[in-house]
């Protein structure tokens, strides 16, 4: 089905900036169009012959019409529809539902995103999270910013490392950074590095998460019954080897989490005593020490009792945790005075890898991330239903 269009404005609009003019520069010499939402079984395409603009900042230019983006060959309320779609279910599903690519889903997203975006969305920005997630296998990142006031993704880029964070504080400005008060992160060198540059936020007080501590701990604990499960297999007890592999689950879910066989399992390694149950007893106090609503002296006191008993502990993994802890001290400790950690960004990163899980893998780290905006950003998807230009009937 072919609908023609003719516009009735006489000035004429560059796509990309507001400058307006009367003079056309020229007529293109064949129309232009646009996939539209289909009508019934009928797939629906509107035409239109354009004139083109010369911008004193774009150059010559196709002028902008109000029912599509710029370069786009769908109309608007097309690609704010797949873009909607794209938020709740995977790309083959839209491919066939709107009778398009599914890498067309992804370049459309991508096209709403830069358009609809919240420009402000780095204004005001006070309390940060960084965080990085894994949008593809073999090490491919993404580094998601996320503002704990709006509890919304203000910011992304692939990548994970200083450079990354650079980036988004170049965009950010020396002015706005200056009010930057927290930034919550993980126990990487990476993030930290680039906030304390000078011009960015030296003055934020960096937020360790104490989740990310406690996770620290428990992969020491898993170091230490990896070791004793080699010594096992190595030392002929092959039988008991694979009984001890079998009790991981039951070392590291905690206690009120585990299934009666894992307590068991958990008693008989009590009873065996040795390494690794001491390992355990060493997990369980640091966790206890953030499972309870503790004020920040009294989760300081607990901190240093423990690292030294981690330290005199002659178990190497909780040696080393040890250190890593006493030197993140003052940012855990920040956080709970604070309370700014990154459960939210944590929240967001698990919406992020449901979404990526749910388009089954992406070609690239901007399409990834424009699903990523699409979903967690401050944008707003409206239905053609719902935009406020219709009006009823």
């Amino acid at each position: 089905m072919l609908v023609e269009v003719r516009l009735r404005a006489r000035r004429l609009a560059c796509p990309l900036c507001p400058f307006t003019t009367r003079a056309r520069y020229d007529t293109r010499p064949v129309p232009s169009s646009w996939q539209h939402l289909d009508f019934g079984t009928a797939t629906v395409v509107v035409y239109a012959g354009l004139r083109r603009v010369d911008c004193p900042e774009h150059g010559v230019l196709v002028e902008a019409v109000p029912f599509a983006r710029h370069r786009s060959g769908f109309t608007r309320d097309f690609e704010d529809v797949t873009a909607f779609l794209a938020t709740k279910t995977d790309k083959t599903t839209i491919a066939r539902f709107l009778r398009i690519d599914w890498d067309t889903v992804g370049r459309i997203c991508a096209r709403v995103v830069a358009t609809d975006l919240d420009e402000d969305r780095l204004d005001g920005l006070v309390n940060l999270g960084v965080d990085e997630i894994s949008w593809r296998k073999h090490h491919k990142y993404l580094t998601p910013v996320t503002d704990h006031t709006r509890r919304k993704v203000v910011w992304g880029q692939a990548g994970k490392d200083t450079a990354t964070l650079d980036a988004f504080f170049d965009e950010l400005g020396p002015d706005r950074a200056t009010a930057i008060e927290a930034v919550s992160m993980d126990m990487g060198p990476a993030y930290a590095k680039s906030a304390r540059a000078e011009g960015h936020a030296p003055q934020a007080v960096i937020c360790i998460d104490p989740f990310h501590a406690v996770k620290l701990v428990t992969e020491a604990l898993d170091v230490e019954r990896r070791k004793a499960w080699n010594e096992l297999r190595h030392g002929g007890n092959p039988a008991a080897a694979r009984k001890f592999k079998g009790a991981r689950w039951a070392l590291l879910k905690n206690p009120g989490n585990l299934t009666d066989d894992q307590a068991a399992t958990l008693r008989k390694l009590k009873r065996r005593g040795g390494d690794v149950w001491r390992a355990y007893t060493l997990k369980e106090a640091f966790r206890a020490i953030f499972a309870g609503d503790l004020d920040t002296d009294t989760v300081a006191e607990l901190i240093d009792r423990w690292i030294s008993r981690a330290s005199r502990s002659r178990l190497p993994a909780f040696v080393k945790t040890a250190k890593t802890i006493r030197k993140h001290r003052d940012g855990i400790l920040a956080a709970i005075r604070l309370g700014i950690n990154n459960a939210r960004a944590e929240g967001l990163n698990n919406v992020v890898r449901l979404i990526i899980r749910r388009a089954r893998g992406f070609h690239s780290a901007d399409a990834a991330l424009a699903l990523v905006m699409l979903t967690c950003g401050p944008i707003t998807i409206r239905l053609p239903h719902e935009q406020p230009n219709i009006r009823p009937g």
